[in-house]
């Protein structure tokens, strides 16, 4: 995919950087923070996720940012945030979700946990991050100072506990796996077909009745064990072993047409390939074809933005960066001299794509 000398540049790096710049400073040279120091004079967030204390033995904490821009916010996030007896343990994605209950919660029935197929606590701590930078910056504009925010993989988990929480804190009910299905409600599972998978739930007796009618046993809305939510709630394994015996009898794709129209929430379960050639994918832009000199194309397929404005219109504006391939350009809006040298020295790194 890449030009020789160039990359790989990471999936997972060119997921989540677009519209950004870079540039490598050596923190630990004392040339390296002043520079740092130069930018953070003009501006307005400051993202890291260090182990709670190293931007301060860095003497980049925020009390130190403070000394030169008093607007300035610090958004840091770690595992398990800047307090407690865990401040100083590593977390990754899977840990927080371990430590904080998620793993607990998913899995198959009776079977062990299962790790989900994304990063799901990490993307959630940048979005909580995000909204938090906001706020702060909404803040800002009223007292004219900036602040610190703090975040962590582990709180982030415990907070999307949400009802599961409750129900433990409040009621004393633990939280079990439930594979697909929903503990309170049923049905509402993910039904093998003869090619691929289906989801469907119903969340009322209408729905119920309407469901059956598709699958072609209108009677059973009749039956008394199935009459109401929590009579199948109490009989779920008699009801889903029916079901599963309806939905294998045919494809995804006839399930499909059948439910077309009414009115029931249900979808297939796709690969890649059938949700980046589905007919909305494809209506809301979500896929985007951008130009990057580095690929041996000289373009690359990213992402395109989940939200849409209706005044605004969100774009790509640059291609995922290099590392370093901005640095010069930075330094130069500083006004900063001897870029050769500085290299030379070990405090930057730079990095120009392919032309």
């Amino acid at each position: 995919m890449w030009k020789p000398g160039i990359g790989p540049m990471s999936n997972y790096f060119s997921a989540v950087n677009r519209n950004k710049k870079s540039i490598c400073l050596n923190l630990k040279h004392p040339k390296g923070r002043e520079i740092f120091m130069d930018m953070v004079k003009d501006s307005d967030v400051v993202v890291e996720n260090l182990r709670p204390g190293n931007m301060e033995r860095l003497q980049l904490g925020y009390q130190d940012l403070r000394k030169v821009n008093k607007r300035i916010i610090l958004a840091s996030t770690s595992g398990y945030g800047a307090g407690g007896p865990f401040e100083k343990r590593a977390g990754y994605d899977m840990i927080a979700a371990a430590e904080a209950g998620m793993l607990h919660l998913t899995g198959e029935r009776g079977g062990g946990p299962v790790r989900p197929g994304l990063g799901m606590t990490d993307m959630s701590t940048g979005l909580y991050m995000h909204g938090a930078i906001m706020a702060a910056l909404f803040a800002r504009e009223r007292t004219g100072e900036g602040q610190k925010i703090d975040g962590s993989l582990f709180e982030t988990q415990v907070a999307l506990l949400t009802n599961v929480a409750l129900s433990w804190l409040n009621v004393g009910v633990e939280a079990e796996r439930w594979g697909a299905q929903h503990p309170s409600v049923v049905p509402y599972d993910a039904f093998k077909t003869r090619d691929l998978y289906f989801v469907c739930g119903a969340t009322n007796d209408k729905q119920f009745a309407n469901l059956v009618k598709i699958l072609g046993r209108p009677e059973l809305a009749e039956d008394r064990r199935f009459k109401t939510n929590g009579d199948r709630v109490t009989n779920r394994h008699d009801l889903y072993t029916m079901l599963r015996e309806l939905f294998v009898a045919k494809s995804t794709d006839e399930w499909l047409e059948a439910f077309d129209g009414s009115g029931m929430p249900y979808a297939p379960i796709n690969n890649m390939e059938r949700v980046f050639d589905h007919p909305q994918t494809k209506a809301r832009d979500m896929v985007a074809e951008v130009d990057l000199p580095a690929a041996k194309k000289g373009k690359i397929k990213v992402l395109g933005p989940a939200i849409k404005f209706s005044h605004t219109k969100a774009t790509i504006r640059s291609v995922p960066p290099l590392h370093g391939e901005h640095t010069k350009e930075v330094l130069d809006a500083l006004g900063v001299k001897d870029v050769a040298q500085l290299e030379k020295d070990g405090v930057i790194k730079t990095r120009q794509p392919a032309s």
